[in-house]
């Protein structure tokens, strides 16, 4: 009884926070309303016992990428009036791609449904081990049958990170505002850093 309540009600609050994620003329109230729509997602994944696509959803979606759309949502300075200006402009393209997308959904389903598709069949490699929760299945077939490929992923992402450091920082020969000299700040004696100046009534500070 209660896991179909749960499950109805984590149903029910997807679909209105993607509802609400579309229709929002806010993008900050959008970027929120999605973030509760990948809360309560990770709550249907936890129902089906799939705790690490819930996982990854908290951790991953929430916690990195509907975060980082927060954050440059907040920054940028939005026009609202020619958001709108340019929604409505584009909503007939918009709606031409949906149907696009909606004829090949209908088409892929029909194709699926007539046995035209021949899908693969499972050789026993990939079967769950009894007894163990989905991460412990997870992690063994990750580092056994799939071990090259993750470990070649990993490497893939350091070396697309290094990359982007070296593209993005830039050393200078010359000092110039906002550098920071971390061995000049390591050797600053407490004398100093503070300056006790007495100046005269109505003179200010001398810099």
């Amino acid at each position: 009884m209660i896991q179909t309540f749960a499950f109805y009600l984590f149903a029910i609050l997807v679909i209105a926070s993607g509802t609400l994620t579309i229709l929002a003329r806010n993008p900050v109230h959008s970027v929120l309303w999605l973030i509760v729509s990948f809360f309560n997602a990770a709550g249907l994944m936890v129902l089906v016992g799939a705790e690490f696509i819930a996982m990854l959803l908290v951790i991953v979606y929430v916690g990195a990428v509907a975060v980082l759309f927060l954050f440059v949502v907040m920054m940028l300075n939005i026009d609202f009036a020619e958001l709108r200006a340019g929604f409505m402009k584009n909503f007939p393209l918009g709606i031409a791609i949906a149907l696009v997308l909606l004829a090949e959904l209908i088409l892929g389903i029909g194709a699926y449904r007539a046995g035209a598709l021949k899908l693969g069949t499972p050789d026993g490699t990939a079967a769950p081990m009894v007894g163990q929760s989905n991460i412990e299945n997870i992690g063994a077939l990750l580092y056994s049958e799939y071990l090259f490929l993750f470990e070649t992923a990993g490497l893939i992402l350091l070396v697309a990170m290094l990359g982007a450091i070296v593209l993005t920082h830039r050393e200078r020969a010359t000092a110039h505002r906002g550098h920071q000299n971390i061995s000049k700040q390591v050797r600053r004696r407490p004398e100093d850093a503070t300056v006790n100046t007495s100046p005269e009534v109505g003179k200010g500070v001398s810099l």
